[in-house]
């Protein structure tokens, strides 16, 4: 019998790294990036503060949201301005969050943000941004709209005096309002970024018009330039749409729930405000706003948004109520279990911004094949501007104005963006279905897998056995019946293994009382022992009755009997002999079966490993379908299995529910837990976390993994693609700075578009 407790600690770390976004020039939108910066947090308010600073060693890794910073060309900034400066140790950036975490000297601080307000970044420590905005910190105003209208009406008009054959100083005077009006933050975003030795997209595109009036194409630098504001502020508000995917989850608990007073009365409380142990009343209609336990009424609650359930769970004194769930019908009172900041709501939520932040493999390769493309497009359109004319006669305005319609195209915005949005897309729709992913790598991995490890009991089966059969093996009178049966569930009582419970229930039932037991230790793999009114004695498998020296052919035989029936039988140890026996069933799950025959269809071949025996496991593999099963594994031969396998380069998925599968859990490429619900820190430590406990997931996983897979091969082709045909279009002569513009953006809002297209999966 294994020692089971409701935790999963992981032996590994997991690679951190921070998701690139890009929404760059995006000038008219800063409001909206003010009111999305650090979301999450403002919309939990101060039940999720982050902290300020906290120690490292000798330095403190302090958090600072920037709510202008939420592409790869800012961080660029960022790390060019604090590569200067000794202080700071390391940065950690996650853009789709607009989060900037910076390990320094304690002293640091204050020249940290005064580098980044140099920058034009407005930033925010982390605190502060957590519930309302700073003191000193005024509202920013809405964006006026009028400016960018009167810059297309300007650069219409520009264009029409152009063919109307007009002056050249009036299409000019209408450019040059149409640029002011439209592009002054642009410019100087621009020149920031060259000052620093950065060409981002705002100062290629500054580059690029500027070079445009003094070739004398004003109507078209004009045009250029407001439908690169326009199309940038479409861009961001797109890139928004894949940033706050999650946010729907955030918004699910009320601000106040109505809490009971001393007197018995009833009185509307703010969450954070809400004590542990404080009865909460939830009327018919209202979302639940705490964790807690029933304590009063009956209902049925929609758990949908928690776990991914399609119908209504009933539930009654004494159930578990979940932050963010519906409660249907009746009226509920519960007691808060947990506070607002550590509800399963809130941890989802954690979690999922921290997957954000995890990259997958196919973003780390976009990331570094970035980092190269644009200094090899801009030496090539230095040299289209230079050699033709210098070397070969080329006219210089022709070959110029090819230049700089190649700067247009020289940042890899589309191919930037097209992964972080395709991964935090599928992060949401799993988490819509109750399956929370710990990161992109994992979402990406997740199509790979060919081989599952299974855990039985609370993974294959419910993992609630009840006690079927109880045999006394000496002495058959009343007096040992009771004796035997009151040890036993002395023992079991102090255990939660899902066998040691259904024998303590059994008992308890029967109005049979626990004695005290000393010297309690858990055997992993085998049972429990302790000391009963100063005798030892053991309850435990037929593992632990070999070792002790206590089995017998006539026990193995009864023993055969029993496991072949598919039931898991515990034995009552003195230190002289076997006083009984008691045979425990467990029944299994619907869903198992249907699971393990999809993932059959999947090509996913499929293993149970467990702690119980040899016949036990056959017989529920038998009825699951189960490809393989394997019967007394201990957490060292559970881990040695999945060691093997991947030596065998097997991609190796685990899934289980306690400490037990722990190291199998570590060693497998995915970590599936199961029971999330019900473990503290499952949550924290799983790769995927299934939340309703229902195996069915694990197909829907992988599925949604192909299908991220299957986006992200179609976005980077998208971006690739198209920047090439516009780069061999250029060359030959056919490309234009409108096209350019066209062909930049539309790419991007292309890719956004194509990782969107998950949230409906």
């Amino acid at each position: 019998m294994q020692e089971h407790t409701h935790t999963h600690e992981k032996t590994h770390t997991h690679e951190r790294e921070h998701s690139h976004a890009h929404a760059e020039g995006h000038a008219h939108a800063e409001t909206h990036a003010h009111a999305a910066c650090c979301a999450p947090a403002t919309v939990l308010l101060a039940s999720l503060p982050l902290p300020r600073s906290e120690a490292v060693g000798d330095d403190l890794r302090t958090t600072i949201c920037i709510m202008q910073m939420d592409c790869p060309t800012e961080e660029a900034l960022i790390r060019k301005k604090f590569s200067r400066m000794p202080d700071v140790r390391s940065m950690d950036f996650n853009l789709m969050q607009r989060v900037l975490t910076v390990v320094h000297a304690p002293h640091a601080l204050d020249s940290i943000l005064a580098a980044l307000r140099s920058l034009d970044f407005t930033p925010e420590l982390a605190d502060t941004a957590a519930g309302t905005a700073p003191s000193d910190t005024p509202p920013a105003p809405s964006k006026a709209w009028w400016p960018l209208a009167l810059a297309g009406v300007a650069a219409a008009a520009s264009e029409a005096v152009g063919w109307l054959g007009a002056p050249a100083w009036l299409a000019a005077g209408l450019a040059i309002v149409a640029i002011a009006a439209s592009g002054v933050t642009t410019y100087r975003k621009g020149w920031l970024a060259i000052r620093n030795g950065n060409l981002n997209i705002n100062a290629l595109m500054s580059i690029a018009v500027t070079g445009a009036l003094i070739l004398g194409q004003w109507p078209e630098a004009a045009m250029v330039m407001v439908l690169f504001t326009i199309a940038e502020l479409i861009e961001a508000k797109s890139l928004d749409r894949a940033r706050n995917a999650i946010q729907g989850l955030m918004q699910l608990t009320p601000e106040q729930a109505s809490v009971q007073q001393p007197d018995g009365g009833w009185q509307l409380t703010r969450l954070d405000a809400i004590p542990l142990g404080a009865v909460v009343r939830a009327k018919p209609g209202e979302r639940i706003a705490l964790d807690g336990e029933i304590v009063a009424g009956r209902s049925s609650v929609d758990q949908a948004p928690i776990t991914g359930e399609s119908l209504p769970v009933d539930k009654t004194i004494g159930d578990a109520v979940f932050a963010g769930t519906i409660n249907q019908a009746g009226s509920l009172d519960y007691r808060v279990t947990v506070g607002a900041s550590n509800t399963t709501l809130a941890r989802i939520i954690h979690a999922v911004e921290a997957a954000q932040g995890t990259k997958a493999p196919t973003q780390r390769f976009v990331d570094r094949f970035a980092r190269v493309y644009t200094p090899i497009v801009f030496a090539i359109a230095l040299a289209v501007a230079l050699v033709p004319p210098l070397l070969f006669g080329g006219a210089w305005h022709e070959w110029v104005y090819k230049a700089l319609v190649m700067l247009v195209i020289a940042c890899p915005c589309a191919l930037v963006i097209s992964t972080p949005v395709t991964i935090v897309s599928g992060l949401a729709a799993a988490a819509r279905k109750g399956i929370l992913v710990k990161g992109g790598v994992y979402l990406e991995q997740g199509r790979k897998l060919n081989r599952l490890a299974l855990d039985k009991t609370g993974t294959i089966t419910h993992g609630k056995p009840a006690q079927t059969e109880f045999e006394p093996l000496h002495g058959a009178d009343v007096t040992d019946t009771v004796r035997c049966r009151t040890l036993a569930a002395s023992l079991a009582g102090r255990s939660d293994h899902p066998v040691s419970m259904a024998i303590a229930t059994a008992a308890q039932s029967d109005g049979i009382a626990q004695l005290p037991v000393d010297a309690f230790e858990a055997l992993a793999g085998r049972g429990v022992r302790g000391s009963i009114d100063g005798s030892p004695y053991w309850l435990g498998n037929h593992r632990l009755v070999e070792e002790l020296g206590r089995c017998s052919p006539a026990l193995e035989a009864r023993l055969d009997s029993l496991e072949g029936e598919g039931k898991t039988v515990v034995m009552l140890i003195d230190a002289e002999r076997v006083l009984a026996l008691f045979a425990v069933a467990d029944t299994v799950k619907e869903t198992s079966r249907a699971a393990i025959a999809e993932l059959r269809r999947l090509g996913v071949a499929t293993t149970m490993l467990t702690g119980d025996n040899r016949h036990t496991a056959s017989a529920i593999a038998r009825q699951v379908g189960v490809d393989e099963a394997r019967g007394n594994q201990l957490p060292e031969d559970k881990l040695n299995a999945v060691t093997q396998w991947s030596t065998d380069g097997a991609t190796v998925g685990m899934v289980g529910d306690g400490i037990n599968d722990a190291p199998a859990l570590a060693r497998a490429d995915i970590g599936f837990a199961m029971g999330a619900m019900g473990t503290d820190t499952a949550i924290e430590t799983a790769d995927v976390a299934l939340m309703d406990d229902d195996l069915r997931k694990l197909p829907v996983f992988i599925r949604l993994s192909k299908a991220t897979h299957a986006v992200l091969v179609q976005n980077i082709a998208l971006a690739l693609g198209i920047k090439s045909v516009f780069l061999v279009l250029t060359l030959m002569g056919l490309g234009t700075m409108w096209m350019a513009v066209f062909a930049d953006v539309g790419a991007s809002l292309l890719v956004v578009g194509n990782g969107l297209r998950l949230l409906r999966k």
